[in-house]
């Protein structure tokens, strides 16, 4: 799919992982709508996607409301025509004091909602405008938190990507019914500001001792190359530190 003038959503687009996968789409010809609750940092990436000759415009959701992303949806719409990408890339949560089975239902419900609940219900809701406009792709953003039988320290975030994960798997039909390709990129420890803050935190022998990062623009093309790949459908990606990622 040539992206050229195709409309791009992008939640948790503010920062980060976001704002890169945001700033690579538009790069390729696409409108993004910029999706986030953070309207600092959503104006900043709408910014710099204008300074690079881009096209981009800021819609304030949260992913963990039903309202808010029935209103991004309708609001695209409106604006600038169907979306022909989603990229469900919002999530994260509390701190490590607010963690199962310690955190409250609540709490940890919200890490579900803004993780997987969030992307399975945006996917909902642009599968038939997506139908409409002649086809389009969604790309989950999961992470290696959900793969593998490990424990792992935040229970559901875990459960939440591994959940994203075989979502997108059971949607690989939805190409033949509606045109619309889902895909995941999985990634491990992503080198975002935030991460390399955490570096720098870190004592000599736990800093020594971190995975590497996978550079934020191997993240932003694997997503580019889900969105624009027609023969990619249930297609999981995984990112690790490395020459090529993994299918």
């Amino acid at each position: 799919m040539d992206l050229t003038g195709a409309v791009a959503v992008v939640t948790g687009a503010a920062v980060g992982t976001g704002r890169a996968i945001a700033r690579r789409l538009a790069a390729a010809g696409a409108t993004v709508v910029a999706a986030d609750i953070d309207p600092v940092g959503g104006a900043r990436t709408v910014e710099l996607i204008a300074d690079a000759g881009g096209r981009a415009a800021f819609l304030r959701a949260d992913v963990r409301v039903e309202a808010d992303l029935r209103a991004l949806v309708d609001t695209t719409l409106a604006r600038h025509g169907p979306p022909r990408v989603l990229v469900n890339n919002a999530g994260g949560g509390p701190g490590p004091a607010q963690r199962f089975p310690a955190a409250p239902p609540a709490v940890w419900g919200a890490v579900l909602d803004a993780n997987l609940r969030g992307a399975m219900l945006a996917t909902q809701l642009v599968v038939e405008p997506m139908r409409r406009a002649g086809g389009g792709a969604v790309v989950n953003v999961a992470s290696t938190a959900g793969l593998g039988p490990a424990p792992h320290p935040w229970p559901e975030y875990a459960v939440a990507k591994a959940g994203l994960i075989r979502f997108t798997e059971c949607l690989a039909p939805l190409r033949e019914r509606s045109g619309v390709r889902v895909g995941c990129v999985v990634p491990d420890w992503v080198g975002t500001d935030r991460a390399y803050a955490e570096l720098a935190a870190m004592g000599p022998a736990e800093r020594a001792a971190a995975p590497p990062l996978v550079p934020l623009g191997e993240l932003a093309d694997a997503v580019l190359r889900l969105c624009t790949d027609d023969t990619l459908a249930g297609r999981v990606l995984v990112l690790r530190p490395g020459p090529e990622p993994t299918a």
